[in-house]
């Protein structure tokens, strides 16, 4: 129903009683090619952008991807302090439905409006400093207040004007009327993306009211939603808004009475016992709080060595502590029957807590190569992490030389257990295989690109990636993680750490990493899931080339790659795929860092088949027939044999340590 007589753009849909509302709008003057540059990126924004919104303190999360015609402008927003969980939730759920209900409008928006509040949007042209203000979608419940409607209107019209103000200030606000008569309150909800000037929050918000008062007076509930602010208004609490909101618009307040001075007590006359009650009570209390205090200022102090001071902004490890009886507790006093498995750093056990939450206990190993640095760098940096590819920390424990941390549980093991296992590698068809590459792909873009931080893993190899009951993939162990601000794009570091097979060239020999560090591990893994065959296996085997990309290599210049493909998936796999798996997986092991595909291109080059894949050149560590002299510019150490092998002890579940050049 359009209301003319209002704005002649302006027109509400109107829902009785709604429960579920997903409000949304899509551009009617701009379209994209489906499948083309901008599309790619929609849909690349969209993957991550529930994962982005929720890991956000304030969640709120913008994001600029592509050039030229296919960039493209998002925003993600929720409520503040809307739980992650309910957060990412609505922000998938909004962005599927713009995804089907507007298949190829360039410039789409949309409220939902369920458990929470939450606010998608996308074009092609900048969304930030400027106001939208058409269209306007709004949904109201038909059912009219029954009472004196003067006072009704009053009271509304008073509350909405003194959160317009507030919350042009500060973008949102949840704020309750006075009571009307012997009924319930008036519960408001204002929001306004933070993009936008306090003035123009301000104007969008007014209009809303406006529309409002123009069609709908009376009516006890409703939304009015716009491209860059929202209004909801109840006669009950939602969204978990109204906790601790005080009422508005402020009551004229009343001098409070003073007290009256107590008579002092005649001279010679005891003090009465109402008074050394209130005496001994007020001892008491200023003892109990003055031990308080000490107590949070000690566990303050304790905490100080745990945060890096370069993660100020970081998740406080204090939210995440377990006690140490409880984790002793739920792994039966880590008892051998409940070990899952042990890595580099510790052995893993499952647990599960008195809510019967199952989770996995990391113990760290008290003579393992993790100290206190990668300790602070699992609880402090997974812990910020929100994504469906990464394993969720749950918290860690502390107590003496004990360093333990809890995570989400996954039931299916990691991903070498079935890959590299003849009995096991034929429950991974090449469809599991093909989606765990592209898991893992999302998880590294996270990483890398969408997440706060920029968060190098330094360590992806198939130990390191566990497997959920659908065999989905996600990456778990952190403790060589490093993270960059937004100005950094590489380091280098003394003490060469990670898995030999995995790590670069440039890497090994100068102790420097970036993002194509990872790159290159992401490259050695998608040929280990092609081949099922460990990097490992192929040292000190001349007939394969040394090493395994050096073999892929020589089967992709004899025009022969499908001889790398594991013969536990010949009936099911898909040739153009598995090829172009393996065209990718030799672009990242590419021996220049500059030449491997950032994990964006990567991510385009898995999920748009059209996107023709440039020339590989040879590989890194690609291992040829080489004088002596020539051994240390290829990673090989002084002495040894020029056999096409590398000369080191391989375990992929230890973390080796070595000096760079």
């Amino acid at each position: 129903m359009c209301l003319n007589n209002l704005f002649s753009v302006l027109c509400f849909i109107f829902v009785v009683n709604f429960g579920f509302v997903s409000a949304q709008k899509c551009g009617d003057s701009m379209f994209f090619t489906p499948n083309g540059t901008y599309d790619i990126n929609r849909r690349l924004v969209l993957s991550t952008l529930a994962s982005d919104v929720s890991s956000q303190s304030n969640r709120y999360y913008n994001v600029l991807v592509g050039e030229g015609p296919g960039r493209i402008y998002a925003i993600g927003l929720c409520i503040p302090k809307t739980y992650p969980e309910v957060c990412s939730d609505c922000i998938q759920r909004t962005s599927e439905i713009l995804s089907q209900n507007c298949p190829n409008q360039t410039d789409s928006w949309g409220w939902l409006r369920d458990e929470t509040l939450c606010f998608v949007r996308y074009s092609n042209s900048s969304l930030f400093n400027k106001i939208d203000l058409k269209p306007t979608i709004g949904l109201y419940n038909n059912i009219m207040f029954q009472g004196n409607l003067t006072t009704y209107n009053r009271i509304w019209d008073a509350l909405m004007n003194d959160m317009v103000t507030r919350t042009g200030q500060s973008r949102y606000m949840a704020a309750v009327s006075e009571r009307i008569g012997n009924d319930n309150n008036i519960y408001a909800l204002m929001q306004c993306i933070p993009g936008i000037s306090s003035g123009d929050c301000e104007a969008c918000l007014r209009e809303i009211v406006r529309a409002y008062q123009s069609c709908c007076n009376g009516f006890i509930g409703g939304t009015v939603g716009k491209p860059v602010c929202f209004l909801r208004w109840e006669r009950y609490r939602y969204f978990g808004a109204f906790g601790d909101t005080p009422s508005l618009p402020p009551q004229e307040s009343q001098p409070a009475p003073r007290p009256s001075p107590s008579p002092s007590p005649p001279d010679g006359k005891k003090i009465s016992s109402g008074a050394i009650v209130a005496i001994v009570v007020s001892a008491i209390l200023f003892v109990v709080l003055l031990t308080l205090g000490l107590v949070c200022w000690k566990r303050r102090q304790s905490y100080k060595t745990l945060k890096p001071q370069s993660d100020d902004d970081m998740t406080s490890p204090q939210s995440l502590q377990f006690d140490f009886v409880t984790i002793e507790a739920a792994t039966a006093r880590f008892s051998a029957n409940n070990k899952l498995g042990q890595g580099g750093f510790g052995e893993v056990y499952k647990g599960m807590l008195q809510n019967e939450t199952e989770i996995a206990v990391k113990r760290l190993s008290r003579n393992s190569g993790q100290g206190t640095q990668e300790f602070k760098n699992e609880v402090m940096i997974v812990a910020k992490l929100q994504h469906k590819n990464l394993v969720k920390l749950l918290g860690f424990c502390l107590k003496g030389d004990e360093q333990i941390l809890v995570y989400e549980f996954v039931p299916n093991k990691s991903l070498d257990y079935f890959l590299f296992d003849p009995a096991k590698k034929s429950q991974l068809d090449w469809t599991k295989r093909y989606n765990i590459i592209g898991g893992i792909t999302r998880a590294l873009l996270y990483l890398h690109q969408d997440s706060r931080l920029t968060i190098i893993h330094r360590d992806i190899k198939a130990s390191n990636i566990l497997l959920d009951i659908d065999m989905n993939p996600k990456i778990a162990d952190f403790g060589l993680a490093r993270n960059f601000r937004v100005d950094q794009i590489e380091d280098k570091t003394g003490r060469v750490v990670g898995t030999f097979g995995y790590m670069p060239p440039e890497y090994v020999t100068h102790g420097q990493f970036s993002t194509k560090s990872d790159v290159y591990s992401f490259g050695v893994l998608i040929l280990e899931i092609v081949s099922g065959r460990k990097n490992s296996s192929f040292y000190q085997r001349d007939d394969f080339g040394g090493n395994l990309v050096t073999h892929v290599w020589r089967l992709w210049k004899n025009d022969s790659p499908l001889e790398l493909i594991d013969p536990a998936i010949m009936e099911s796999y898909n040739k153009d795929e598995v090829i172009r798996c393996i065209h990718i997986g030799l672009l990242c092991v590419q021996e220049t860092p500059t030449n491997r595909p950032a994990m964006s291109t990567i991510f385009q080059m898995l999920t748009n088949s059209s996107i023709i894949l440039p020339v590989s050149g040879p590989p890194g560590f690609f291992f040829r027939n080489r004088p002596e002299s020539d051994q240390l510019a290829h990673g090989l150490e002084p002495g040894h044999s020029n056999s096409n092998s590398i000369p080191y002890s391989v375990d992929n579940d230890s973390i080796t340590t070595i000096t760079p050049r």
